[in-house]
């Protein structure tokens, strides 16, 4: 049936893939993947899944396993809350593809909207916690902690390096996800953690951190002060875990000299949904700009002068950094930030203090009410969590029966307040209490009053002029219509696949009951979840050809570290603890070296040959060598380079021989599903970039997903979590900071192998090889192609070589990809794997008419270079190297171009159909570098801007 889901996901329809199939030089599919895919490592058989749905069906299907979640009134805390998403930022953001299709904003020209809504992110961070600088999000609280703790480990003195000094302190009262995920991230690096009482810690100079939680996890609001001067006077640096809303009525921390304040922003309007995703926040001093994890949004300027955001200090990146990185985040929560960073929009300053005293109101009312049923406080000191002794009585299960969640361990209690709860459900709340306890409330006491901030903060315009839906609205469009994304035209991003986002895969992200349902309830209110989640590991597993999957990394560059640590811990149950060494082959993805730096492995690297394979002999020496010491390989398949290499099984079988583990990076596998498999080729490890393959969306830099497989001798050793089982008998420390990471997106890749089914996923495999073969077919005429495999067919992409352009005609590939903005497209991959190249990536989503487009872009474009080369155009001042124009370029002042405004504007018939245009023009990182200002900029700044040009 043409309505059936797999003909609305694959773009080419029948006539269009016999026309690709010809210019190929192909009679049939079949061929094609014969002539690519290597005979010896195809499946001998389809796909073990069940049949494909209908959306109509799967729909239906989905909302009775959502029936199957219950939702109790939740108290539960812990650094997830109820929140309510005000309608405008639902519609014009979660539910937008506008938003949540577009990708990391390295194109900053055609990025502004996203740029700006993240400064607006950084902004809130850096007002609310009193720091000078925050970055644009970080993945979750758990790993924002461990960032910190890393970090200080990074900036130790020369002096605390030479004396040995490991010791981090960490508060005994953080939350208990926390502790679990910096315990992991503590032991490959050999820190000491040392978990205490902040009130009995004793300073001294063998520590090179602390962190500590405010409020912390029974809620109590400690004075920190003491504590942080004497860290200070020993040079230990500190962080601190916080509530951002709590921020909003309590004493910001950076007015203690802190180093590091670090939370999570999913109260600010962002559903809990089972764990994520959510934008964790990180904000530190200036001085430490350099060393911050992830992501930093600054302000430069264009060609003309004109203010203009883009991505700061990108030397960072581990892609750059490589072995040398301090940190493997490759990703954020961007979509998650900006919802965020909008709740603080729509409610301002005044509105946000509003929503915190009403919290607070309703925890106080909640704490006089159980002290005078007899409850013990633990302390009186909070902001909107609560704890008691529990008198004996078992109050959690108690109050279960009640419809109530509550948390309970080592005979306390706690009840967690937020906005989301009435006066409804706090007299149910005491009502059963009162019938649990067989007593009336009275007056109780009161809580004591920490509410005195008084600093003031969001006093920018952008957070005190859009409080009407009206107002919001418009701002949100006028953001959006600054971003090229997939509502405009193919991102053909080599390495990060940008397919079709369905629609009926989003849908469900919005029900309540997926939504509104914390990480940490009892397993039988999550049923429905519960099934999914079960489903998709059996699914994942099926497709991987593993054993079983984890779903709790949280992203790629996650499941990278999680994999390693598996494996790690593999050769430790077996008595190998030498075993520290990883090669890597040199053509691989950054956060490969990166990630195995942050498990304490040592990385050997690897050549590749002429024709960008790995060099066999040379794998084959060093395995050899480093035999004794071998943990193992990280191999990227197909290549990073866009081939299948036939050695492959080969290549596996040697680090099998010398005891070595086969970690296969997943970045590829929509070349794989249904054609071959990591298992069927001998690896031991692949994770699964679900915000690749799996068609969870980029959300203009994340949410993404990276859960891993693994061969049945690793399955023990899968990542467990404090709360909720899950993992090993012998499993590694929790990863991330929910059992089963962002579990609310997991729904989208469940759904898209559901209404897929075996047929069309490995047919979705097919057309992505079918469609890069057509468009290499098309350009090379035109650009060499880097490499191809042993029948001249790339996979599921290709590298175009740019480098003689530089010869020729001095043009740059960054000039090709601002140039292609004035065509309407987003550049390819730039200068990865192979520097001066661009890897080009179709997706099979995108019909042969949006194919074409791309190439007659691409063709007219080196037709313009080949203008520069002949001299008919300048080397300086020619239409790349102006690249990208906007409209005030063209309708303002003189035209002194040497090409006329209609080139600039509209270089080929397609453009004029729908033209998109960048908001600045090229936008100046090393000036913006210079000048760092990553918070929205005063009027001063901006003078100070105007002063330099």
């Amino acid at each position: 049936m043409r309505s059936a889901f797999q003909n609305r996901h694959i773009g080419p329809n029948d006539q269009e893939i016999n026309e690709m199939l010809n210019t190929v030089g192909v009679t049939s599919v079949e061929e094609l993947i014969d002539n690519t895919v290597p005979f010896h490592i195809r499946l001998k058989k389809d796909l073990n899944l069940s049949p494909a749905l209908s959306e109509t069906e799967y729909l239906k299907m989905l909302q009775k396993k959502a029936d199957k979640n219950d939702l109790f009134d939740n108290y539960l805390g812990m650094g997830y809350y109820g929140t309510h998403t005000p309608s405008v930022i639902l519609r014009n953001v979660l539910e937008n593809p506008g938003w949540y299709t577009a990708y990391t904003p390295y194109q900053a020209e055609i990025a502004q909207g996203r740029l700006e809504a993240l400064l607006n992110f950084q902004t809130m961070v850096s007002d609310l916690t009193g720091m000078e600088i925050a970055n644009a999000s970080l993945l979750d609280e758990a790993t924002a902690a461990s960032e910190a703790m890393i970090m200080f480990y990074n900036l130790r003195s020369r002096a605390q390096q030479k004396e040995g000094v490991k010791k981090f302190f960490i508060s005994e009262n953080v939350f208990p996800q926390t502790l679990a995920v910096v315990r992991a991230k503590a032991e490959p690096l050999a820190i000491e953690l040392i978990i205490g009482n902040e009130d009995e810690f004793a300073a001294d100079e063998s520590y090179f951190g602390a962190l500590v939680q405010y409020p912390n996890k029974f809620g109590e609001i400690k004075e920190l002060s003491d504590f942080v001067s004497s860290c200070k006077n020993n040079g230990i640096k500190v962080a601190v875990g916080a509530d951002l809303l709590s921020l909003c009525v309590i004493e910001e921390p950076g007015k203690w000299g802190v180093d590091v304040v670090y939370g999570n922003s999913q109260r600010f309007g962002v559903p809990m949904g089972y764990g994520g995703p959510h934008a964790a926040f990180f904000a530190t001093k200036e001085e430490y700009k350099r060393n911050i994890p992830g992501r930093i949004i600054g302000v430069s300027q264009d060609s003309r002068g004109k203010s203009g955001l883009r991505m700061a200090l990108q030397t960072r990146e581990q892609h750059i950094r490589r072995d040398k990185a301090t940190s493997n985040i490759c990703t954020a929560q961007a979509l998650l930030a900006v919802m965020a960073s909008m709740y603080a929009v729509y409610h301002g300053p005044k509105g946000l203090r509003e929503i915190a005293e009403h919290t607070h109101a309703k925890a106080n009312k909640v704490f006089s009410a159980l002290t005078s049923l007899g409850f013990k406080a633990v302390h009186n000191s909070f902001f909107d969590t609560v704890s008691f002794e529990t008198n004996n009585i078992d109050v959690k299960s108690e109050l279960l029966s009640y419809e109530i969640n509550v948390n309970e361990a080592d005979g306390f209690f706690s009840i967690s307040l937020d906005e989301t709860h009435t006066d409804e459900h706090i007299n149910k709340l005491i009502s059963a209490l009162e019938t649990i306890t067989d007593k009336k409330v009275s007056e109780g006491e009161r809580g004591a009053t920490h509410l005195n901030r008084q600093s003031e903060y969001l006093t920018h315009k952008t957070f005190n002029s859009y409080h009407s839906e009206t107002e919001m609205m418009r701002y949100l469009k006028k953001l959006e219509n600054k971003d090229l994304s997939l509502v405009h035209s193919m991102i053909a991003l080599g390495s990060c696949t940008m397919k079709l986002n369905a629609a009926s895969q989003l849908i469900p992200l919005s029900w309540e009951k997926f939504g509104a349902l914390h990480p940490f309830v009892p397993m039988g209110q999550a049923q429905g979840y519960q099934e999914i989640l079960s489903e998709l590991d059996a699914d994942l597993s099926e497709i991987t050809g593993f054993a079983k999957v984890s779903l709790q990394p949280n992203s790629g560059a996650q499941g990278e570290y999680a994999g390693l640590m598996v494996i790690r811990e593999y050769h430790k149950s077996r008595g190998d603890h030498q075993r520290n060494i990883v090669l890597i082959p040199s053509s691989a993805h950054g956060t490969n070296p990166a990630s195995a730096v942050m498990a304490g492995m040592k990385v050997v690297v690897t050549k590749c040959d002429e024709n960008g394979n790995i060099d066999i002999s040379d794998l084959k020496e060093k395995a050899e060598k480093h035999s004794n010491e071998l943990a193992g390989l990280m191999v990227t398949y197909p290549s990073t380079h866009g081939v299948f290499e036939t050695g492959i099984v080969e290549i596996n079988n040697i680090i099998h021989e010398h005891g070595g583990q086969v970690y296969m990076d997943g970045a590829n596998m929509n070349a794989q599903v249904g054609l071959t498999n990591p298992g069927n080729i001998n690896a031991d490890v692949c994770h699964l970039n679900l915000h690749k393959t799996f068609a969870i969306p980029h959300g203009g830099g994340g949410p993404g997903m990276g859960p891993i497989g693994v061969a049945s001798h690793l399955v023990d050793f899968l990542p467990k979590n404090p709360f909720v089982e899950t993992g090993g008998a012998n499993g590694i420390e929790a990863i991330s900071a929910a059992p089963y990471g962002s579990s609310l997106i997991l729904l989208i890749s469940y759904g898209y192998i559901k209404m897929l089914g075996p047929k069309g996923l490995k047919r979705s495999t097919e057309m992505a090889i079918l469609n890069a073969n057509y468009m290499k077919a098309r350009l090379e005429k035109h650009y060499p192609v880097l490499y191809s495999g042993e029948n001249g067919n790339c996979a599921h992409e290709m590298i175009l070589d740019c480098r003689q352009f530089k010869k020729d005609a001095k043009v740059e590939v960054e000039d090709i990809a601002k140039r292609l903005m004035d065509y309407g497209f987003h550049a390819p991959t730039v200068s990865f794997p192979v520097a001066g190249t661009v890897m080009v990536e179709p997706t099979e989503s995108e019909g042969k008419a949006e194919l074409d487009r791309f190439c007659d872009s691409m063709i007219s474009i080196k037709n313009e270079i080949d203008e520069i080369a002949n001299g008919s155009q300048p080397e300086e001042g020619n239409v790349l190297k102006s690249a990208p124009h906007t409209a005030d370029m063209l309708l303002i002042g003189e035209w002194d171009k040497a090409y006329s405004r209609e080139k600039a504007a509209y270089p080929i018939a397609h453009v004029k159909e729908m033209k998109f245009w960048p908001s600045v023009g090229r936008v100046d990182n090393a000036f913006g570098d210079r000048n760092l200002i990553c918070s929205c900029p005063s009027i001063e700044a901006y003078e100070m801007l105007s002063e330099e040009v």
